[in-house]
């Protein structure tokens, strides 16, 4: 009948209807699921990110050699300085211990207190002079040093010349208590210089026009002993005595080294 038809005609709707829709989505779903393939703008952008990463770091690395080439440098440079200042030192501190402070009779008739060079003359126990226990003339520990002291005459020493040292003059005897002793003068002490007292005769220009003969003046100085005959060294010392001042002498020494 007409009302069964449409009743069996509604009842299969769902069912048609349903595999209707199957077989419309089907395709659908297969469409959502198609691969697109990256686009040449994305690859490239991957590409320039890569190539900077890589930029980036050969600069980071460049920068730390820079820095370590520069702290390299100042490294280097701190050590030379320090080198020279060590170097500098010790050339001050070999001067000091080669040197003394010294009266000297200026050309205008003025004394000056000066530091004046005494090169070493004291040999050290292995023949050559440095002291280093070989006979190779390299240059060992200093063996000596210089110092200046001031004592009132008497001085209370009694000096000698050696064969082994020839034209210089040495400390043989200090007498106890002496003024000598007092100044700080020891046995086996060398006598590199002393002061010594000179007459001259001071005469001014108009004088010598006038046919004067001057008036005789004493000036005072320091004596270097080194090379000279034991008299000459004898003569110097005694002539201080000649000072109308009466000033105390002057004695530079060179010392063997204790330390």
């Amino acid at each position: 009948s007409i009302s069964a038809a449409w009743i069996l005609h509604v009842h299969t709707l769902p069912s048609l209807t349903h595999s209707f829709t199957i077989l419309q989505t089907k395709p659908h779903h297969h469409h959502n699921h198609h691969h697109h393939p990256t686009s040449p703008t994305r690859l490239y952008n991957n590409a320039a990110d890569n190539q900077a990463k890589i930029l980036q770091q050969k600069a980071k690395e460049l920068r730390q050699e820079v820095e370590q080439f520069e702290q390299s440098k100042q490294e280097e440079k701190k050590q030379l300085q320090q080198d020279q200042e060590q170097i500098q030192k010790d050339q001050q501190d070999l001067r000091m211990r080669y040197s003394a402070e010294v009266p000297i009779l200026k050309g205008d008739g003025s004394v000056v207190m000066e530091r004046c060079d005494f090169a070493p003359r004291i040999k050290g126990d292995d023949g050559d002079g440095d002291g280093d226990g070989d006979d190779d003339g390299e240059k060992g520990r200093v063996q000596s040093r210089i110092l200046a002291v001031q004592a009132p005459l008497p001085l209370g020493i009694l000096l000698g010349q050696s064969e082994e040292m020839p034209g210089l003059t040495l400390v043989d005897e200090v007498v106890p208590g002496s003024n000598g002793a007092e100044a700080g003068v020891k046995e086996g002490d060398l006598l590199r210089a002393c002061t010594a007292c000179q007459v001259t005769m001071d005469m001014p220009t108009w004088q010598l026009m006038a046919g004067g003969i001057g008036q005789p003046k004493t000036s005072r100085m320091m004596f270097s002993t080194d090379g000279k005959v034991f008299e000459e060294v004898m003569d110097a010392l005694i002539s201080n005595r000649m000072d109308p001042q009466g000033r105390d002498v002057w004695l530079v020494l060179e010392r063997v080294d204790d330390e």
